[in-house]
């Protein structure tokens, strides 16, 4: 049996094999300068959650961007990465442009939105085979932002309407923030008024075709028509 895996006692007294919840929390990226990376975050808007210093040196300060399961920490004693070298981390957003346009208000200098013109482009940090805009039909998972922390330190806007499927239980629909639930009724809505386009006619149980379509969105399974 796995490090990742537990015996347990099922309903009908039988041993059974689980599997633990391995909860990935935090993230360590690496700074030369901590006060000056806690300004930047803190710019972002990102939740302050630990600045703990300690007499021996050791320093761990701990951001968590809104909506996410994950955090960041970096710090003094704390990784021996260089400076920056944290590259291509993901914050994934359901609707990418107003996201962009709340960072540059902020004062962050963010690249324009772009989807890859040949694929993996958007890791290209010279920004070649990046095509601006939206990718077409904003498909999900194709359109990017990029921007730097003062250390260099990459970060990778990406929209995601639609997850592929398995990727999300479908048995626990859960959003994470008010925009990414706000984005999700925005398309219902609009798959909706297709819907009964199609049917000729109002539908009276649109709340429930309205749960149906976020339901399966979210999971990746096929969509109600």
């Amino acid at each position: 049996m796995s490090a990742s895996e537990y015996r347990s006692i099922d309903a009908s007294g039988t041993a059974s094999v689980g599997t633990v919840d391995l909860k990935l929390e935090v993230i360590v990226i690496p700074v030369l300068d901590v006060d000056r990376a806690k300004a930047f975050y803190s710019l972002l808007g990102w939740r302050l959650d630990a600045d703990f210093p300690f007499d021996n040196g050791f320093r761990v300060v701990q951001f968590t961007p809104p909506g996410s399961g994950c955090s960041v920490q970096f710090g003094t004693k704390i990784t021996s990465a260089a400076p920056g070298s944290a590259q291509g981390l993901y914050l994934i957003v359901s609707d990418i442009e107003p996201v962009r346009d709340g960072l540059t208000a902020r004062g962050v200098e963010v690249s324009e939105v772009f989807y890859p013109g040949t694929p993996g482009a958007q890791f290209q940090s010279d920004g070649t085979n990046r095509v601006v805009g939206p990718a077409p039909n904003h498909d999900s998972y194709s359109s990017f932002a990029t921007f730097s922390d003062p250390d260099g330190n990459g970060w990778l806007l990406q929209e995601v309407t639609t997850r592929l499927p398995g990727r999300i239980d479908a048995a626990e629909t859960a959003f994470a923030s008010k925009a990414d639930l706000e984005s999700a009724l925005r398309r219902a809505a609009i798959a909706h008024g297709e819907h009964e386009k199609r049917i000729g006619q109002h539908d009276e149980n649109w709340p429930d075709w309205y749960a149906d379509y976020m339901v399966r969105e979210r999971a990746g399974v096929e969509l109600p028509s």
